[in-house]
């Protein structure tokens, strides 16, 4: 299901800032200011944003359930922390520094 999910939020300059700034608040610290998995607290590898392999599948709706839901005692979801929005804004900000597929 969550592949077939379309993204709600456009991707623009502006999506991709405002993700940046929720990716670096809630997501950098473990995958890395850059997104390669290279961050701090982490306590086991990290998968690395920016390469074209993806670990939880890579449609949008795909990376919007991982954020939104977790997939493990080490990436747990942010639902309650981050609004859709948010979530969709980091989502468009990955995207944009991910490899282009």
């Amino acid at each position: 299901e969550a592949a077939h999910t379309t993204r709600p939020v456009a991707a623009s300059t502006e999506a991709a800032s405002a993700g940046k700034r929720a990716y670096t608040r809630m997501c950098g610290r473990c995958h890395g200011p850059a997104g390669k998995g290279a961050g701090t607290a982490a306590t086991t590898a990290v998968p690395d944003l920016t390469d074209a392999a993806w670990d939880y599948g890579g449609s949008d709706g795909e990376i919007f359930a991982v954020i939104h839901d977790g997939v493990s005692a080490d990436m747990d979801g942010y639902a309650a922390r981050l609004s859709d929005t948010d979530i969709w804004n980091v989502v468009n900000y990955v995207r944009s520094v991910a490899a282009k597929r």
